[in-house]
This record gives structure tokens, C-alpha cells and sequence, in this order.
């Protein structure tokens, strides 16, 4: 398993781990396939190459997923200190036997404190 892993191009780098780690495939058995053995100057550079390529595309990768996590993270609503919001009752639970008939939400709540991108302290009453 580990070795079909390894031989599987990543979607990011369009490198195989071998290729990334060795320079080259690992031979598999194929009599057809003809190798060359390249100077170890050039095979040094060469896999140097691939490595700054790997680092460069990964880069890319994270600044592409920072990107897409972050167009939910903010606050479209443009809410603030002083105003009021509803809670969701994602994470609360209450005595009621059956979630269908539990409420949706609960408030409106008044926002205390702004913590972050779209998350807030809101004045909650006791209990």
C-alpha cells in the first residue's frame, strides 16, 4: 500500500513522492522501460530543481486554500458592538424530548464583543 501511495502523482506538486525524494521511479519490474543515469552533478540539480518546484506549488496550494477558507470567515452582515443577533442552536441542548420540535434559534442577543471574523460575545442571559 505504501509503495502505490508513493507512486501516485499528488495533485498539487504533479510529482510521485519517489520522484520527489530519489529523483527518479523506483524500477518495478518492466523489462521495456529504459533508464538513463544521468552525472551526479546533474542529477543533483535536477532534483534541487523539483524540490524549489514542489516548494513554489505548494505555496500556491496554501494561499489558494487560505483564499477559499477565508470567504466564509468574514462578516458579511457588516455587525457590530451594541447590535443584536440571533443564536443558533447548533451546540446548545436543551430538555426538549425531540430536536425537530426544539427552537431553531434563540434571542436576539445583544453583541458585547466583536472575538474575530464573524464570531462575537454576545449578553447572555443566566442559565
Amino acid at each position: 500500500m505504501e509503495f502505490q501511495y508513493n507512486d501516485k502523482k499528488h495533485v498539487v506538486t504533479g510529482r510521485t513522492s519517489f520522484e520527489l525524494n530519489f529523483g527518479r521511479h523506483p524500477w518495478k519490474g518492466n523489462l521495456v522501460v529504459q533508464t538513463e543515469f544521468p552525472r551526479l552533478e546533474e542529477f543533483l540539480i535536477g532534483l534541487q530543481k523539483s524540490w524549489e518546484e514542489t516548494m513554489k506549488s505548494m505555496e500556491v496550494a496554501q494561499e489558494t486554500m487560505k483564499k477559499q477558507f477565508d470567504k466564509k470567515r468574514k462578516n458579511p452582515q457588516g455587525l457590530k458592538v451594541r447590535d443584536n443577533m440571533w443564536l443558533e442552536n447548533k451546540n446548545i441542548h436543551s430538555n426538549q424530548p425531540s430536536k425537530k420540535l426544539d427552537q431553531k434559534r434563540y434571542g436576539p442577543f445583544r453583541i458585547l464583543k466583536n472575538i474575530g471574523l464573524g464570531t462575537f460575545q454576545l449578553e447572555l442571559p443566566e442559565g
